[in-house]
């Protein structure tokens, strides 16, 4: 026994309008400036600190004491930065882990 053929097709969902953080549906200037600058501030904060992770990251790959360190060229290869950029991330990263270690000890 086979199912019983459809013969017809089910509804789309009508997609939802996309909506940024209900930005769209304040109506006051004033309260839209408001929010919009904490958001705007909440995400230069967010990516602040990704950047610092980051940094972490590329200088913990670049550590020569793994026996499979990358190079700074290597690292940006794998994210789209350029060789100087990771030679710089990675010197900040070594920076952010001393600072981890030497607050941790105290």
């Amino acid at each position: 026994m086979r199912p019983a053929q459809l013969l017809f097709e089910p509804p789309a969902e009508e997609p939802e309008e996309e909506r940024f953080f209900d930005l769209e549906s304040i109506d006051d200037p004033a309260e839209l400036l408001r929010r919009a600058t904490e958001l705007t501030l909440a995400f230069r904060v967010a990516a602040e600190r990704a950047a610092d992770f980051q940094a972490i990251a590329a200088a913990q790959l670049a550590d020569t004491r793994r026996f499979d360190a990358l190079s700074p060229a290597e690292i940006a290869a794998r994210i789209d930065w350029t060789p100087d950029y990771a030679t710089r991330m990675v010197e900040y990263g070594q920076t952010l882990i001393r600072q981890q270690h030497s607050g941790e000890q105290h």
